[in-house]
Formats: C-alpha cells, structure tokens, sequence
C-alpha cells in the first residue's frame, strides 16, 4: 500500500500508516476475518481510482481565527493534506470514516486547521497553498489547489471623493477608490449617511470603478456623500464630500417705463426672480433699473437762474486750483523720493521676463544669454541675482496697460541684493561665540546663511527638504539682517518625549531669533507620519531661550492670532512664522491605526576580496535629512546602493519590526544568521531618536570565484505591513554610484537674495497683490485664488493678513520653488477672470 512520502517515513510512522491504510469504519476485524470483510467488498473497488466528494476551498485568515480545510474522497484508503510542497503531520488531521449506502464504498473525510502564523512565515515569498492526497488500492488523486490568504483592508482610501458645487441639471461625477484589501472591498456610496440605492433612484448610478454618477443634479441631491469600502475584515468611510446643488438667478421681464421726471429722465426695473438664487448661484447678471432721457415732448420746461450759472463757475475754479496744487506735490515728490532704495537705471529687471498670454514668442538663438548667475564674491551692495536681458528684445511684444502693467514712474531706483560671506567656517564660529548660539552646531555642510533686506530671499540645505522663504517686506525697510538655516544632529540637540510620543520631523533652527518681521516667514521641512489628523495628535515645539522645549501649535487647531501657522502636506509641513528659532513636529498616536513612514534602505560592501559579504538594512525615518547622512556615512565606509529604498508603514501597535533573507542558491550562498529572523524592538523604532537603526546580514559564498547573488530579503511588523527585496546582482561590479544619483539631486543654490529668490518679479507681485485684495462681489479675487490652488482649508488665515493674496503667493513660492511652473499660475488667474494673468507667459528662451 502507498506511503505519503517525506517527514511520515522519516518520523517512524510507517507501522502506524500501514494499519491506517488496512482500517476502515465497518471493516476492522482480527485474523481470518480480515479476509472475509475483504472479500464482502464489490468487485469494482480494486479497480477505481479515489475521486473526490468535496476538495478544499479558497480561504481567508480573518485577525487571528484560524481556517479549516475539508477533503473527501472515495474509495479511499488514505488521505492526507500537502502545503507549500511539505506533507501536514499526520497528527494535526481529523479523519473521519463511513461507507456510501448506495455503492458500499468506503468514504473518507480529512479536514485540518491553518493559522495565520503559519501563513506568515512564508510572507513574501509566495502565497500559502494546500491540496490533499488520497490513496486506493489503484493508485493515488490530488486535489484543486486551495489559497489561504491572510484578510485585511487598508484604512486610507487611494482616492477620496472631492466636493463640488454645481448647478441645476448638471452631470455630476464623484470619484472613489477604496482602501487595498484581501478580498477586494466591495463599495456602496451613502448621501447623508443613508445608503444610495441606483435601482430606486435611477438618478444615480455606480461604475464598475465605484465611481458615483448623478446624471441630472437636483436641489435634493444637495448633501454630504460618503464613499463605503467593506469587506470580511473591516468596513471603511471616506471623508465626506459636500455637493452643493445651486441655482442661478434670472431676470423677470422690465416693468413699464416711468412717467417723466423732473429732471427730464424716465425709468423702468425687473427683478431676479425667474428664479431666484438659491443655494449659492450667482445673481442676475447686469442692471435691475435702467433709465433714459425724456423726448422733447415729454419733459417739463425748467429755468437756470444766474445763480445756478455763478455755482458752475466757482465749481470749475476749485476744480482747477486742486489739480495745480496735485502737479506741484507730484514734481516735489519726485525730485526727493528715490525709488524703492537708491539707483538703478530703470525698473525693468523687477518686470521683465513675462509675454502676453496666448502668443509664444520664438526662442533666441543664445537663449544661455538671458540668465545672469549671481556673483556671490563681490562686495558691491548693488542688485545681484537672476535677470531678465534688458536689451534683447527678440520675440518681446508690448504688454497692455492694464491694473497690473501700470507704467512704473521715472526716476532711479536701486534694489539691494544680499551679500553672502564667502566664509561659511568663519560665520558659524563667529555666531557660537554668541551667548545664545553656543549650542549652534559648527557643521557648515548642514547650514546655510545670508544677508537679505526687505526684497527677501530663500536659504536651503540641500538634499534635506528644508528651506526658508524670506517674503518681500518681511523685513522692515531700512533693515539688514543675516540670517542661517541649519538641521540639528538628534544626538546632539536632545528634544525630551513622554510616554508613546515620537519626534515626526528634523529638529532645525533659523535665527538670530529675536528679529523683528513685518510679515511670516515659511520654514519647511519633511515630516515622516501618514499626515492624517484623524490618527494624530502632531504638536510644534519650538526652544526657549533658557533651552526648555515648549508647546506652540496643536495641528489642526491652528488660530490665525497666533504668530504660528501651518499647511500640512502628504510628505512635508510648511510652518508660518513670525518668530525665527528651533522647531520640531512631535506626535502622538491617538490609536493604533496611526503610521510612521520608514524608508527601508539596503547597501553593501562594494568591494568584497574574501569569502564574507555583508548586506546591511537601514530602517529610519523617512525623511530626506536622515537618508542623506545615512549616505554620506555609507560613502565614508566604502558601502554601495543594492536596490531602490522602500517605504514601509510602521503602526502603533507595539509589534516588532522583524527582518530574513530567503531563496539563496545554496549550492554557492549561506547565511550565517543562526536564527530565521532578526528583530529590531517597537521602541527603538517609534521613538525617532535613533537615527541609523539597521540590522546587518553576514552572507558566506563557497568560492571566492561566486559573485552572483540572488536572494529576497523581507522586512515586516509583526501582525502589520511589510515589503519585500528581491536581489540579483553581481557582488564585484559597483553599479550604483552614491554621488551621481542621490546626493546630487539638490544642485540649488544654498542662499538666493532678491528677486532671484522668486519665480514672480517684485513689482508684478504688487500689482497681482493690488488686484486681488480688494473683494470682489462675483469673488473673483483672493478668495478664487486660493480655491484654484486647493488652499480654501486656510481662508480664515489668509483673510486675518493685510495682504490675503501676498501670503497665498509666498506660499506658491515654497511650495513650487524647484518644479513651479508659472505658466500654471498664468492660467488660474485666466480662470479667475483677470485679463491681466497674459502677463505670466513666459517664452522658452527665458526659462
């Protein structure tokens, strides 16, 4: 009788399996009699293959509930169940016995239980399968296969639906993608929590990519729609999108003309009823009351006295007195103002460099010739920076006189650029012996510095993601400050942290602090958490002046009087500051749903003469500071890039992070790791105060002549996400060169002074500024403005400045310093209504 090969022979159960294989429920019997139940059989059964009743099903691991799998087959001796290749041991099957009524067969069921951590020791290696085995006297059947995946359901949705408003009739579209899970979630829209059914209203329709279609909006589709994604494990809701349904406003016919009044004019009126407004639509466009001047006929004979005559002239003498008196003032003032500062021939470099929209000017043969590098060496105070060719005029057209193309008035004007200290050593050593900037780190590579004045400026670090954005008029007129910009190493600047909080951001300082702004500056820098509010509780600390950490900002909670403000985005926090200093984003996890992003990073050794290869594993934070030191310190070891980093999700669940390398040719590789897995602890991790976390793998080859190396290596939290490398590479050919790739990527300047500083030119800013502050009854100003750049979240803080539109532009400008695209800026302010956005058309020889 067959055997199950493998572990049964191996685990000395042959005599069990051979009296299993002759023990059936109805024959089991002593001496003779074993022949006779034999022999009572059909004469068919020696001649039948086993065929299965019921084969294992496709199943899924729910949290920690175990799965059984079900095989029954006849007639068969014996069945046993094989996962992943390896036979299950024959004491984790439940076996049960009967014979078929009809045929005398004998039938047997075999069921067994999968845990889920069985099905995570293979994590990224393959899916976790099984098939049972079942033996006649004639030969031997397998199964289907059956798939046992671990369920799950991501909380954040890959796309949200979006608000809109709307009009009357109009076909509405609300996009949704669920959340990734296993099984696939199935989607149900709900309007106001109730659940939106397409076969009662067919109004309504769901595509098959869970798309929500309203077909002809009505005023009771008005309402807050959420997108629902469930399946086995979870159910998920979408952030809710407010669709406004509104209705604009239409004339009534005019009513009758007016009698002739006494000033010879008549009059007639309609309203905007025919319907009216509702719900935000727009009102009647144009006059609700209209008049003309009567016919000779119709209008009643007056008289003008000689003191009527007397009034009209002493009106025109006034009249002539008050604009002499306006010239004088105008001349004086011109001859003693001088411009925004002092001399410069004309004011063109401060609006150069833009066409009117709609016509692309052709582009100069020597188009390297419009842009003028900074001289960051001379001495001289005059201007310095990015300039627009005054005396090529190739390709110009005239620009329209319009509010923001003004002719700018005669007269010299000078614009101050920074002068930058060719000495970095020099100004960090100088600033240390400060009382204050004693604890200034002297790592002139992480620091950057510059003089600016009013005009502004920008300082970077680079390949770190921080920077500050100095706006025009941040500083007073008439002031000069020097201002830095450095990263704080974490091992030298301690930020203490209580219970679960965990450091999301750099530490970094701009200073001296103590400077008087006239306006906020932007300081930005990465953050390393999933960016949901919902899962945080993210404060900005910022340092006092005796060294103690304190609270400024809870997120989300932001009031626009404090002197702090910030716009948080998926992978970087933009902090308005009226107050230069030290700040740090520490967090907090209000459950475990909430997720620090780790960017997993693996290098070797790039030149390996012995028979030990060594693959280190960094886990750390991923922001791009962390990621450059690490870098750097790899270069100084003489290490090398293997593969793309990975980022990971690492939750709040107090479960390890764990790490194992799989699937080497053993013929040539062996791992001299004597466990299946390292483990790096959750606190170690959580806390962000160790930047260089990694595990190291100690590989062994058979031959120094073995260079290939395949492999796949897996990092996961326990019960949580993990990713996964697969390797296969050459261990004797440095093929990713670290300089080239990464630590190059950021070839700015570190500080920029003046309009070189900016995408959009001084005094074109001012006019845009002028145009969009003042409200406009249709909105078509900064309020528009900010809804086109998707910045409405910030309305209350926008409107408590002087200038609403100058801080959405400064925060244009951080945001889209090395990727702005200004043209797009060009056509926001199309759609606002603004003819003056032709302006922003930039030729290509100019860019």
């Amino acid at each position: 009788m067959p055997l199950p090969p493998g572990p049964f022979v191996r685990c000395g159960f042959n005599a069990a399996l051979l009296l299993l294989g002759l023990v059936f429920a109805g024959f089991t019997s002593t001496g003779g009699s074993e022949h006779a139940a034999t022999a009572a059989l059909p004469a068919a059964f020696s001649d039948l293959l086993p065929h299965f009743l019921v084969e294992p099903e496709d199943e899924f691991i729910v949290k920690n509930k175990p799965v059984t799998l079900t095989c029954r087959s006849t007639p068969a001796t014996q069945i046993y169940f094989k996962c992943n290749g390896e036979w299950v041991h024959q004491d984790d099957h439940l076996i049960e016995r009967s014979v078929d009524p009809a045929t005398a067969l004998p039938v047997m069921q075999v069921t067994i239980e999968i845990t889920r951590q069985q099905v995570e020791k293979i994590f990224g290696l393959d899916e976790y399968w099984c098939q049972c085995v079942a033996w006649s006297t004639t030969g031997t059947q397998k199964s289907q296969k059956a798939y046992i995946r671990i369920a799950y359901l991501r909380k954040n949705f890959e796309e949200e639906p979006q608000g809109k408003e709307v009009a009357l009739d109009q076909e509405v579209v609300l996009r949704c993608h669920p959340p990734e899970g296993v099984p696939q979630a199935e989607v149900e829209w709900q309007r106001n929590e109730d659940v939106l059914d397409p076969v009662s209203d067919p109004n309504f329709s769901i595509t098959p990519d869970h798309n929500l279609v309203i077909k002809k909006a009505r005023l009771l589709d008005t309402g807050n729609y959420t997108c629902v994604a469930k399946n086995i494990v979870a159910r998920r809701k979408s952030n809710s999108a407010t669709v406004i349904v509104y209705v604009d406003g239409g004339w009534s016919e005019w009513s009758k003309w007016s009698a002739c009044a006494a000033d010879c004019s008549m009059w007639r009126s309609r309203e905007c009823s025919q319907p009216s407004p509702g719900t935000g639509g727009k009102e009647c466009q144009g006059l609700d009351l209209q008049s003309i001047n009567c016919t000779s006929e119709q209008c009643p004979q007056t008289v003008s006295g000689a003191e009527d005559v007397a009034l009209y002239v002493g009106m025109v003498a006034v009249a002539l007195c008050l604009t002499l008196l306006l010239i004088v003032v105008v001349l004086v003032y011109r001859r003693k103002k001088e411009g925004l500062d002092a001399d410069v021939a004309d004011s063109s470099i401060l609006t150069t460099g833009f066409q009117p929209m709609g016509i692309k000017p052709s582009k100069p043969e020597n188009s390297h010739l419009l842009t003028i590098q900074p001289d960051l060496t001379t001495t001289t105070t005059s201007y310095q920076g990015t300039l627009r060719s005054r005396h090529d005029t190739t390709g110009k057209f005239s620009m329209t006189n319009g509010p923001l193309l003004d002719p700018l008035p005669n007269g010299s004007h000078t614009l101050h650029n920074g002068k930058l200290n060719t000495d970095p050593a020099e100004f960090v050593s100088r600033l240390s012996t400060q009382t204050y900037f004693k604890t200034l780190p002297r790592d002139v590579a992480n620091t950057s510095y510059g003089t600016f004045n009013f005009l502004g400026g920008r300082l970077t670090i680079p390949n770190t993601g921080i920077s500050l954005l100095i706006p025009p008029e941040a500083i007073p007129r008439g002031k000069i400050y020097e201002i830095y910009l450095t990263v704080q190493r974490k091992e030298d600047l301690r930020l203490p942290l209580a219970g679960c909080q965990t450091l999301l951001s750099p530490i970094v300082s701009c200073g001296p602090p103590g400077v008087v702004l006239s306006r906020p500056v932007i300081l930005s820098m990465d953050h390393c958490f999933d960016a949901c509010l919902d899962n945080w509780a993210v404060r900005l600390k910022k340092q006092n002046y005796e060294g103690a950490w304190e609270d400024v900002l809870l997120m989300g909670e932001e009031l626009v009087s404090e002197p702090y403000y910030c716009q948080l985005e998926a992978e970087t926090c933009r902090l308005f500051t009226e107050q230069l200093g030290t700040f740090a984003l520490v967090g907090e996890s209000l459950h475990m749903g909430a997720a620090k992003r780790l960017r997993l990073v693996l290098f070797s050794d790039a030149y390996c003469s012995t028979l030990e290869y060594n693959i280190r594993v960094y886990c750390m934070d991923d922001t791009q500071d962390v990621f450059k030191e690490v870098m750097q310190m790899e270069r100084q070891l003489g290490g090398r890039l293997i593969d793309d980093p990975h980022i990971l999700l690492f939750k709040d669940s107090y479960h390890n992070l764990r790490l194992s390398i799989h699937d080497m040719p053993q013929a040539h590789w062996r791992s001299k790791l004597l466990a299946g897995y390292q483990e790096i602890p959750f606190y170690h991790i959580w806390n962000g105060s160790q930047r260089y976390l990694h595990c190291t793998f100690t590989l062994e080859r058979l031959s120094l002549h073995t260079c290939e190396l395949t492999c796949q290596l897996c990092v996961w939290q326990v019960e949580g996400e993990g990713q996964s490398f697969a390797l296969d590479f050459n261990i004797a050919k440095d093929t990713r060169a670290l300089d080239s790739e990464f630590l190059l990527m950021d070839s700015n300047a570190m500080a920029l002074a003046g309009p070189s500083a900016f995408q959009i030119p001084y005094l074109i800013r001012q006019k845009i500024c002028s145009s969009l502050d003042a409200p406009c009854p249709n909105g078509a100003d900064w309020r528009m403005l900010a809804q086109r750049l998707k910045l409405e979240r910030h309305m209350s803080f926008f409107a408590s400045k002087a200038s609403p539109t100058s801080v959405i532009l400064d925060l244009w400008e951080a945001q889209h310093f090395h990727s702005g695209n200004i043209n797009q800026l060009a056509t926001v302010m199309a759609d606002i209504g603004k003819q003056e956005a032709m302006i922003f058309l930039v030729s290509d020889g100019e860019c």
